[in-house]
């Protein structure tokens, strides 16, 4: 567990996953209003399956903790069938603490634990719709570029954006 204080409150993250980790992340996601019902099943889907299947899920994660409660997550892990990728598939802070530091702590612990992995460049999938510009503008100011755009991938007029970092090359910057 690491210690870190963001916006003079200290926040704890921790890497192992809890049995209670699950409905704690489906709290935050909902309080974000971006997400659908499925989705947010999926983030906690992926939570269960790596208390099922431990490391071999392939799912990592970091959870910030203030005095005891969930208040942010990262999921990421490498990307099948290649050799130093990896998915960032969420990150996600609660709606009364964003803006506060927490998404940069979480993004920047998870980069160094990628990195420790062996991975080199980091992708983010998104969507294209209006309420998630802030998210876009987060991933810029946080060294990402979008990579690519497929439109109407989740729905009709709802694009896929991709956002991608170069670790190997931010390490040398």
């Amino acid at each position: 567990m690491k210690k870190k204080e963001t916006a003079k409150l200290k926040i704890l993250l921790r890497e192992k996953v809890l049995p209670g980790d699950p409905k704690a992340v489906r709290e935050i996601l909902i309080s974000n209003k971006y997400f659908f019902d499925f989705e947010i099943a999926v983030a906690e889907e992926l939570i269960e399956e790596r208390l099922a299947r431990g490391p071999a899920s392939g799912y990592h994660f970091f959870f910030a903790e203030i005095e005891n409660r969930v208040v942010g997550y990262t999921c990421y892990g490498p990307i099948p069938c290649t050799q130093k990728s990896f998915d960032l598939y969420w990150i996600a802070v609660s709606e009364e603490l964003r803006r506060q530091g927490f998404g940069r702590v979480l993004l920047s612990e998870t980069e160094k634990a990628i990195r420790k992995l062996g991975g080199e460049r980091v992708y983010i999938e998104t969507s294209s719709r209006p309420d998630y510009e802030p998210t876009w503008r987060f991933y810029e100011l946080s060294g990402y570029r979008l990579a690519s755009r497929l439109d109407d991938f989740y729905a009709p007029g709802d694009a896929k954006l991709t956002w991608e970092k170069n670790l190997a090359a931010s390490a040398r910057a």
